[in-house]
């Protein structure tokens, strides 16, 4: 289910990996965001249709994460909770891009 307050987000494959991209949907100012991110709560919709919560957190001590809720592909495969460094955040059209680093633990 999506948060009321969530920003949805559409990632380019079935899960995250360093590297993946996930592009930010209806933000009311992109190039503000992009500029100087806000923590907000987003829904995630991989490519397979499958979708979970998450959270940006711009300021974390090591850079910007995303936390990730557990999900199952639409193939089956359970992918547990998990938290990515994010090497990337910006603006295309009025879209914002994420970029996916490595997998931390907070």
């Amino acid at each position: 289910m999506t948060e009321p307050n969530a920003y949805l987000a559409l990632c380019s494959h079935t899960h995250l990996f360093p590297g993946a991209r996930c592009r930010l949907q209806g933000l009311p100012h992109p190039a503000a965001f992009a500029a100087a991110p806000e923590p907000i709560e987003v829904h995630l919709r991989f490519s397979d249709g499958t979708a979970t919560a998450a959270e940006l957190h711009p300021d974390s001590p090591t850079g910007p994460t995303l936390t990730v809720a557990p999900y199952t592909t639409a193939a089956g495969t359970p992918i547990d909770d998990s938290t990515w460094a994010v090497k990337g955040i910006a603006q295309k059209q009025d879209e914002v891009e994420l970029t996916i680093g490595t997998p931390t633990r907070p």
